[in-house]
């Protein structure tokens, strides 16, 4: 993970940023001064930064964990692959248009287990990014994903998707290629595929962008993530002509993961560094591959169609509504 200076810091992290600058400092006297130990002036630095990370998780507003989750050191989809997965071989193409760079996905292994692995890739610089699109698929990235599904399906491979958009690529020539009914046949295949499907939420969990990849036997969501139809920019512009009530927005939205798995829509949610993600890329990573290992073994001995109709069912019976008498 890159040092200070070379981290960037949210607003809410500038307790961090000053703490850094400290350090930074210090050493500097360190180096200017070599008959002064200043190690453990430094070492204790070190653990108040520690100590606040840990203060700043607890207390985050929904907004700020928006905020985290679009955080530009955050790990996305290829860096969980490096980190969690060997012998990951990528696949490309839908055999139809072209290849979607926004859509990864090809078969790697986890612990020994064979998967076919599946994201959303943002891109770590200006020029990756547009590559990507800024994770925004368009339809053939989702027809990808379904090809590989049904290939994983061919070889009885379970499937992990790894969800981070902010929502499918609007634009005309998206919709032209059919946008829409591209991600309504990925929900539709995913609920009768016959292997275990694993989701997790690891960053932005927007709109039919996100549920084109995201229905699964299980659903997770990273602590810090976020998993709703509208980002809360796009509502508050909706709602109240400005994007200034994002935070307003950010709150009624009940986008945060306690929300989504007090509503039914998440299985559990997987607990980060302190700090967020971005702060430890091998713990992170650690800790999801601990999460998935047992629920991929829990899944595999389930019989294909019972995990298929308990699929149904999981997600038949999500949402709720009042009746009003006439």
């Amino acid at each position: 993970m890159p040092e200070y200076p070379n981290r960037q810091f949210l607003d809410f992290e500038r307790p961090i940023k000053e703490l850094y600058e400290q350090i930074d400092q210090t050493k500097k006297l360190a180096e200017k001064n070599s008959k002064v130990d200043y190690s453990s002036t430094i070492r204790q630095l070190y653990d108040t930064i520690a100590d606040k990370r840990k203060e700043i998780t607890e207390r985050l507003t929904p907004w700020q964990r928006v905020q985290l989750s679009r955080h530009p050191d955050r790990p996305y989809t290829m860096k969980y692959i490096e980190k969690m997965c060997t012998n990951f071989v990528e696949l490309h193409g839908d055999r139809n248009v072209r290849d979607d760079k926004a859509m990864i996905g090809g078969f790697a292994q986890i612990n020994g287990e064979t998967v076919m692995i599946i994201g959303q890739q943002k891109g770590t610089n200006t020029k990756m990014r547009q590559m990507r699109n800024f994770g925004m698929a368009n339809p053939e990235g989702y027809r990808k994903a379904l090809r590989l599904m049904r290939l994983a399906e061919k070889f009885d491979k379970p499937v992990i998707a790894l969800i981070d958009t902010p929502g499918a690529f609007p634009g005309l020539e998206a919709e032209e290629r059919g946008q829409g009914e591209a991600i309504a046949r990925n929900i539709y295949e995913m609920i009768r595929l016959k292997v275990p499907i694993i989701v997790v939420i690891i960053g932005e969990g927007a709109s039919g962008g996100a549920l084109g990849i995201g229905v699964g036997d299980r659903v997770f969501m990273l602590e810090n993530s976020w998993y709703t139809v509208i980002s809360p920019e796009n509502c508050s512009t909706i709602l109240w002509r400005s994007w200034e009530k994002k935070e307003i927005a950010a709150e009624q939205l009940r986008l945060t993961g306690t929300d989504m798995k007090s509503f039914g829509l998440v299985d559990d949610i997987i607990p980060e560094p302190l700090g967020g993600a971005h702060w430890d890329y091998n713990e992170a990573s650690s800790i999801l591959r601990s999460y998935l290992i047992p629920v991929i073994r829990e899944l595999k001995q389930i019989d294909p169609q019972d995990r298929i109709n308990q699929r149904i069912e999981k997600f038949g019976k999500m949402g709720f509504w009042e009746e009003l008498p006439e």
